[in-house]
């Protein structure tokens, strides 16, 4: 278990959000208890801060009304159900989630604690919701997916790399969002006259015989489809990757900070405040299935140049003037 695994995390707070909070009619005598079921990885290290203080923002006060109870798998994917077991028992006021099989082990513990996702893919496909417009159930939130993501990964893959012919993609079948994935990249990768070749990786070891499976198939570039277990390993992921000497893309914003290429997708930051919105909502008597599911309002592009040279490559100026992050 990592660091913040099984520690209970209490927030501060100042005279102001007390005033805050009265505003809102918060019971002053109530005491909140939000569980965080989340795969590690990028998405809770750069989420989480901000979900804090969102709440913060809404009111919630250390020692006063709040207690946050977070679990974090790192990547392992078999330690969830027990988490959810844990958070159910705990009988919390709502959870938050991050990650599709997260979500589907809290699906299978509790028909009746709210739940509201900060991170998920495709969630009526994996059958987590009705439809994004009427969840009904339990759960809602909102969805890592928007705006043909998938399709833009192998199009800003190609326009950084032209030579490509052959894209990688590093999936994991278990995960009930990567199928539709896969049919997207398929799709846009026939538009553009580049054949994509899925490749099925769990854990680690996995993907080291990814990336020598890849080199042996002339694999000319790789796409890293949004899984904890691939969020918990991208300096690995970044090494291997500058090694066999491949251009790659992937969803974590931390991708390129670690020595991979490039990054594009959500902004976590966005997704995980509008989470502690949708938790404070619910405190206050909404219903999870009446709340829509939303779909992600910002996207950004990050970029390694360092890694581009590196790589032989020159990023078209085109491409770097849509960079949200650039790294010189």
């Amino acid at each position: 278990m990592g660091l913040i695994g099984r520690r209970q995390f209490l927030f501060s707070g100042s005279a102001l959000l007390a005033s805050r909070l009265a505003a809102q009619s918060q019971p002053a005598s109530k005491t909140v208890r939000i569980g965080v079921l989340a795969g590690g990885g990028s998405g809770l290290k750069i989420g989480f801060e901000p979900f804090r203080q969102r709440l913060q923002e809404l009111g919630y006060e250390e020692g006063r009304n709040l207690i946050l109870e977070v679990r974090s798998a790192e990547g392992r994917a078999a330690h969830y159900p027990a988490f959810a077991a844990e958070l159910v028992r705990l009988n919390v006021d709502v959870i938050v989630v991050q990650g599709n099989a997260a979500i589907a082990a809290l699906k299978q513990a509790t028909q009746t604690i709210p739940i509201v996702m900060a991170m998920v893919g495709d969630p009526v496909g994996a059958g987590f919701v009705a439809s994004l417009a009427r969840p009904g159930g339990n759960i809602t939130g909102f969805t890592n997916q928007g705006e043909d993501i998938s399709a833009k990964w192998v199009q800003l893959l190609t326009e950084a790399a032209p030579g490509i012919t052959r894209v990688g993609v590093l999936w994991d079948q278990h995960n009930a969002a990567h199928a539709g994935m896969q049919r997207e990249i398929l799709q846009a990768s026939r538009e553009l006259g580049v054949s994509s070749v899925p490749i099925d990786v769990r854990g680690r070891d996995a993907i080291d015989k990814a990336f020598t499976a890849m080199v042996a198939d002339k694999i000319g570039g790789v796409i890293i489809l949004p899984d904890p277990a691939f969020g918990a390993n991208l300096p690995r992921i970044a090494s291997l990757a500058a090694r066999h000497q491949l251009p790659t893309i992937s969803v974590f914003p931390e991708f390129p900070q670690a020595g991979g290429l490039m990054s594009y997708g959500p902004s976590f930051v966005d997704n995980w405040r509008r989470a502690a919105e949708y938790a404070d909502r619910i405190i206050k008597g909404a219903k999870p299935a009446d709340l829509p599911v939303g779909q992600p309002l910002k996207f950004e592009l990050a970029i390694n140049a360092k890694t581009a040279t590196a790589l032989g490559l020159t990023i078209p100026p085109s491409l770097r003037l849509r960079a949200d992050h650039l790294i010189e």
